[in-house]
């Protein structure tokens, strides 16, 4: 599995925008093949600042979701909104702690 995080600040003027962008696309992003689990999280302490949190069953899943129609549309939208260079990383599960 790989987690997927993409780090965004938008604009103040363009957060609503993007909030609507997002709950308009998040059901096809979850229901892309091979993605297993989304989340939009909020900064604590800025509310301009959302992050993303998926889990891909394989790297090649999330590359397939990245050269997709849906990506290519829905990103062009968000970047426009950004108030800074997003950051973005993947992650796997090393150690878990119950």
């Amino acid at each position: 599995m790989l987690i997927r995080i993409v780090r965004m600040t938008f604009r103040p003027e363009e957060r609503q925008n993007f909030l609507d962008l997002f709950d308009e696309n998040k059901s096809k992003i979850r229901h892309f093949p091979g993605c297993s689990h989304l989340e939009l999280l909020e900064d604590f302490n800025d509310p301009n600042s959302f992050s993303t949190y998926s889990y891909w069953n394989e790297e090649s899943d999330l590359n397939a979701y990245r050269h997709s129609e849906l990506f290519a549309a829905v990103w062009a939208n968000t970047k426009s909104k950004f108030a800074a260079k997003p950051i973005a990383f993947s992650l796997k599960n090393y150690i878990k702690v119950d």
